[in-house]
């Protein structure tokens, strides 16, 4: 099942600047500061800052569906076409993305919660 898009991680160059950009946009604190990952909440929705996404070929936002189950979501799509960008990988406490292009080339992730 997709519980729709609820997760958006923004690479970074600059993260204290990003993060006091998305501070003031979002107007509240991070609710997780690391070196590697700084989040935000509102609600359900998660907006993620990522301090090495130009280093891991990230070239914009990407925007991460949540799903039930990954692999089969992951196949599915590949199925209808979809090519895997990165395979599914655990980003910590069972945390499962992995990223897909369409047929158009444009970028989708797909997050699995623990």
């Amino acid at each position: 099942m997709n519980h729709g898009i609820r997760t958006i991680i923004c690479p970074v160059k600059d993260a204290g600047g990003a993060k006091a950009l998305f501070g003031k946009l979002l107007g509240s604190e991070p609710y997780v500061d690391h070196p590697y990952y700084v989040g935000f909440r509102l609600g359900q929705q998660e907006i993620g800052l990522l301090p090495n996404g130009h280093v891991t070929g990230m070239s914009g936002t990407l925007g991460y569906p949540h799903v039930d189950d990954i692999k089969k979501s992951l196949q599915a799509l590949v199925n209808e076409g979809a090519e895997i960008q990165q395979p599914v990988k655990d980003v910590g406490a069972g945390r499962l993305v992995a990223a897909f292009k369409d047929a158009d080339g444009n970028l989708i992730g797909l997050l699995q919660s623990a």
